[in-house]
């Protein structure tokens, strides 16, 4: 698993004649294995990390992606986004914080970063999303789904644990709640109402194409809650796919 996803990193910035990578790191498991792979299969003068922390962002957060970057001798830069943000009318006095909108505002704000390091030194954007997020739409269209190509959007979040330890991915980032970091106390489980343990098993059926009861009957789950990641999948379908068009 790991050598072909090596090879295709290799392939897809080759055929791109692009000088190397940019990755955004977050501090988590996802973006951190990203990283680790990017350079395994580079080296680390190709790979640059981009820590875009905001107001909200958690110190513990800015600590673990500055350590992965460390551990891996990438070059890397911190770039607070919070005054970007403060211009679109975020963190104002007479404005509320709305989860969505302005959370996806976020992930869209550092993608825009992302692509500007990436057209400066003639770079790749590497993407940092899981299958497992990618069925559900756990993501932001145009924000953290855009990249140039995407190393572990094959393998489910399950999956990506048992490579993150194999890489060598610190413990402490394998093991703390997955989160997108969009507001406050949000986790990505929290979000979904699942665990990725579960989560992955009622995908894998899916994907064998196995009903909803038959789901929960196998994995013991509450048909409510397969039912809801049925829903998730087909309702951010448009996510998986390039804009429509008239043929």
């Amino acid at each position: 698993m790991e050598e072909k996803i090596l090879e295709f990193i290799r392939n897809v910035v080759k055929e791109a004649n692009a000088n190397g990578v940019v990755v955004g790191l977050s501090g988590g498991i996802d973006s951190s294995t990203t990283a680790f792979l990017c350079v395994k299969a580079l080296g680390k003068d190709k790979v640059l990390g981009l820590i875009l922390p905001e107001k909200t962002t958690r110190k513990e957060d800015i600590e673990d992606a500055k350590k992965v970057a460390e551990m891996l001798g990438i070059k890397y830069y911190i770039i607070d986004i919070t005054d970007v943000l403060k211009a679109f009318g975020l963190y104002t006095p007479t404005k509320e914080f709305e989860k969505i909108p302005d959370g996806n505002l976020k992930a869209r704000v550092r993608m825009c970063v992302l692509y500007y390091y990436a057209n400066k030194y003639n770079y790749l954007v590497a993407g940092t999303a899981n299958k497992s997020e990618i069925y559900v739409g756990y993501g932001t269209k145009y924000g953290d789904l855009a990249c140039d190509f995407m190393p572990i959007a094959h393998l489910f979040k399950t999956e990506v644990r048992e490579l993150a330890k194999k890489l060598g991915v610190p413990k402490e980032i394998i093991e703390k709640p997955p989160s997108a970091g969009l507001w406050e106390g949000q986790t990505d489980e929290g979000e979904l109402g699942v665990s990725y343990e579960i989560l992955d098993k009622i995908l894998k059926l899916y994907e064998e194409g196995k009903k909803e009861e038959e789901i929960a009957k196998e994995l013991s789950v509450d048909l409510q809650i397969v039912k809801r990641i049925f829903d998730l999948i087909k309702k951010n379908e448009h996510k998986r796919k390039l804009p429509a068009k008239i043929e």
